[in-house]
């Protein structure tokens, strides 16, 4: 096998007129090599070799790039002037290996107050030339345009009844598994690009399955654009990065995090809509912190599947739904001296009864608690974050910082409640079934934070739930089950007695 890498046009690598003039201004320092004594039908004949490609001025200028490729019998030759050169021993596939794409959106960052860029890395490039090894019968008129592209018949040439002919061995230029990322952007500053090229035998099975799918995945990303592409990347970055047990530990997770999730939020939009009292329930920073949260899984999309961003997604709506329940609230003209015009004011929209203000008096008293160990270390660590980080921008770094804040403690959202379950010495009843669904989720939760991509601080959250569950259950395990409480999937203990009365009553 012969391997010559040129700017040809026509892949006439060894005309006259080429390796005399053209070759010598435009392809000279190309690499060429040559693999002898392969065998056809070796199973595990397997090559590889690495080099770096001094590129042309051309190619550096949007120019093409070609890997020429002669597979020749033993002792012939390729070159039409060489004295072996014998054309029915010649099979020449041409493979183009700069591509024009859509610029990547490269995720700069920097330090802020020193505004110097950080460096990205690229993975070099590589082509894998498969050769089909077994004798399988091809039937050609019936070849579907994906592979006839890859098929050549000899010319000439039939069996002894001279109704069948003969094809040259295909060699498949395997590009399915190159991911964008892989592939490095040429210009004249990148005058030398390393390159890696792989030889091994493929079954005509294998083949097929490839090159359809490699036709598949084409299509689909240029029906759907750079959103669809980057997605179909991922699939291909899962498939060849993640082990096979592994990958199916990550669906059954992500079946049962969705089902999960999907149960949690039906369930809470159920309980609120028959909720008629807000005793024990901390829900005043919700919404500001599944903003944050939501923002900040934006600013790192990159990073995150899109499964975490329609679940925070969903969560931010539920919360936002809530305080319509909860509260009216009305757009009213702002007092003098404000900034702006309007102003949001916020009312309950019944009057709350001793229970409740008590409630609500713990939940201040709670967020006085959090505060005071939060913000010095908020502040803290925004200076750290400001001076030894990097970030993509101002609005990066802030949204950073409070999601940093949100996601360290997750105080706005989950210690109230304990503070509570703690003033009021009580927990609320939980039945067996909701606590074994409650403890799956937490456990669920914690396998979906390994198996899915997300950015490190999101993953990290997963276990300050954690910890705050296991205070959870030690405060049922001290403290007396009021059956009057509402818990979060709001039952209450009393109510569910009455109905087995009533139930036991009918069947009697």
């Amino acid at each position: 096998m012969h391997v010559h890498l040129s700017t040809s046009p026509s892949g006439d690598v060894f005309s006259k007129q080429w390796t005399s003039a053209w070759r010598k201004d435009q392809d000279e320092g190309l690499p060429t090599f040559i693999w002898d004594n392969m065998t056809f039908g070796d199973w595990k004949e397997t090559r590889t070799i690495d080099f770096d490609v001094n590129l042309p001025e051309a190619v550096q200028h949007n120019g093409s790039l070609w890997a020429d490729v002669f597979l020749v019998k033993q002792g012939a030759s390729p070159d039409p002037s060489n004295p072996q050169f014998n054309p029915a021993s010649v099979h020449h596939v041409r493979k183009l290996l700069t591509r024009y794409l859509p610029k990547l959106k490269a995720r700069k960052e920097k330090n802020l107050l020193k505004s110097k860029d950080e460096p990205v890395e690229e993975e070099p490039e590589n082509l894998t030339l498969a050769l089909v090894s077994d004798a399988t019968v091809v039937p050609y008129n019936q070849l579907p345009p994906v592979l006839f592209e890859h098929v050549h018949l000899v010319p000439g040439v039939r069996d002894d009844t001279g109704t069948k002919g003969f094809y040259k061995p295909i060699i498949f230029p395997n590009d399915f598994w190159h991911l964008r990322s892989q592939y490095i952007e040429v210009n004249t500053t990148t005058p030398t690009l390393p390159l890696s090229i792989t030889f091994q035998p493929m079954s005509y099975f294998k083949f097929q399955l490839y090159a359809s799918m490699t036709q598949g995945f084409n299509e689909a990303a240029k029906q759907q654009g750079s959103g669809g592409a980057a997605e179909l990347d991922e699939v291909k970055r899962m498939l060849v990065e993640t082990n096979p047990y592994f990958l199916g530990l990550t669906a059954l997770v992500s079946i049962l995090h969705t089902v999960f999730e999907m149960l949690a939020f039906k369930n809470d939009v159920s309980h609120w809509r028959q909720r008629k009292e807000l005793v024990g329930v901390s829900i005043v920073a919700n919404v500001f912190v599944q903003l944050i949260i939501l923002l900040y899984l934006l600013d790192n999309n990159e990073q995150t599947s899109w499964m975490i961003l329609f679940g925070q997604g969903m969560g931010l709506l539920i919360e936002a739904w809530k305080i319509t329940k909860a509260m009216d609230i009305k757009l009213v003209p702002a007092p003098p001296g404000s900034l702006l015009p309007y102003k949001i004011e916020l009312h309950d929209k019944h009057v709350l009864s001793e229970d409740e203000k008590k409630t609500q008096e713990y939940d201040k008293l709670a967020y006085q608690y959090v505060s005071y160990a939060a913000i010095p270390l908020l502040a803290a660590y925004s200076v750290y974050s400001l001076m030894y980080q990097t970030h993509r921008g101002w609005y990066s770094f802030i949204i950073t910082t409070l999601t940093s804040f949100v996601y360290m403690f997750g105080f706005a959202q989950l210690i109230p409640q304990l503070i509570i379950n703690y003033k009021l010495k009580s927990v609320s009843h939980m039945p067996m079934k909701a606590m074994i669904y409650k403890t799956l989720s937490t456990v669920v939760d914690d396998f979906f934070a390994f198996c899915i991509k997300m950015p490190v601080l999101h993953r990290l959250a997963c276990f300050r739930d954690d910890l705050v569950f296991l205070v959870f259950l030690y405060q049922r395990w001290i403290y007396r089950v009021d059956p009057k409480r509402i818990n979060e999937y709001g039952q209450v203990m009393e109510g569910q007695e009455v109905d087995e009365k009533d139930e036991t009553k009918k069947d009697k």
